[in-house]
């Protein structure tokens, strides 16, 4: 019997070896990646304490519900968005202006290059205790050259502060993602034809024109890519700010990455952890499904 003519029911040779040789990767990935997802989702339904083991009651969605009611909660939604705005702002704009750069031909561009590449490779643990020795108060390099430079006039607790510290934890997140986010715009304006800037030449365009009217909406799809990137990168991400503040001073830096390993791993409520994670999911995928409706759109 051929191919074609078998039954769609009954399964080849090829067919049943590629499932044995799949059914280990298989195994792994249900293991250490749908099992966790699964389990987080059904625990989320109960009233989990570690300080109570032997009384899990089912809550269904009061977990939720709690949550959606705290203050704190949404003082630490407020604080996520603020740093998400600032950085992906931020990166997006230095990104753009760095791979125009990039994008000309001059002596130094291939060391400029890879020059940049060096934050990307950096261990983000290893860039936030780098920032931290930056930011120091007593021997920080930030101190130091502000204070030879005669811009301040004594050393400061720059992570002391409530109204600067999440702008400084943002500063140190955007120079580690600049250099992914230049190279992916980089990429984009690669890939628009020449023969479209020699027509608006022609047509008499300027330079600021013809970035406006043909680099822009050729970079849209790379700005689509950048914007759920970055924005789920800003949204979730906790190292500078499990290592820099731990949530400090106060409540300054306690954003929602934050929040959820106190309630999680400090006060040991697995089930209100496990809820608010689903929370940050769904507001990621939100803003993905988003920025895909409006950008791609358009593109």
């Amino acid at each position: 019997m051929t191919r074609a003519t078998r039954p769609k029911w009954r399964v080849g040779y090829e067919e049943r070896s590629a499932m044995l040789f799949l059914a280990p990767v298989m195994a792994v990935l249900g293991a250490v990646a749908v099992f966790p997802i699964a389990y987080s989702l059904y625990i989320s339904f109960f009233s989990i304490k570690l300080t109570r083991p032997n009384r899990t009651p089912f809550v269904g969605l009061k977990n939720y519900t709690d949550l959606l009611g705290d203050e704190a909660f949404w003082g630490a939604v407020w604080r996520t968005v603020s740093f998400s705005l600032v950085s992906v702002t931020a990166i997006a704009f230095i990104a753009l202006l760095v791979s125009l750069l990039l994008n000309q031909e001059f002596r130094g561009r291939r060391i400029l290059s890879t020059i940049l590449l060096v934050p990307w490779a950096i261990p983000y643990v290893a860039n936030a205790l780098m920032w931290k020795w930056i930011y120091d108060s007593s021997y920080g390099a930030l101190n130091g050259l502000l204070y030879q430079l005669d811009f301040i006039d004594k050393y400061m607790v720059w992570l002391g502060d409530q109204d600067k510290t999440l702008f400084l934890i943002a500063n140190a997140f955007v120079w580690k993602e600049v250099p992914l986010t230049t190279i992916l715009l980089l990429v984009s304006l690669k890939s628009i034809p020449s023969d479209l800037y020699a027509a608006a030449r022609v047509d008499g365009a300027t330079v600021w024109q013809r970035f406006v009217h043909v680099t822009l909406p050729a970079m849209k799809p790379g700005f689509m890519l950048v914007m759920i990137y970055e924005t789920m990168m800003a949204i979730r991400h906790f190292d500078l700010f499990f290592i820099l503040t731990e949530g400090g001073p106060g409540s300054a830096s306690h954003v929602l990455s934050w929040h959820i390993y106190v309630e999680t791993f400090r006060n040991l409520s697995f089930g209100s952890g496990a809820a608010m994670s689903y929370l940050l999911a769904i507001a990621t995928f939100a803003l993905s499904y988003l920025f895909i409706r409006t950008l791609g759109r358009k593109i």
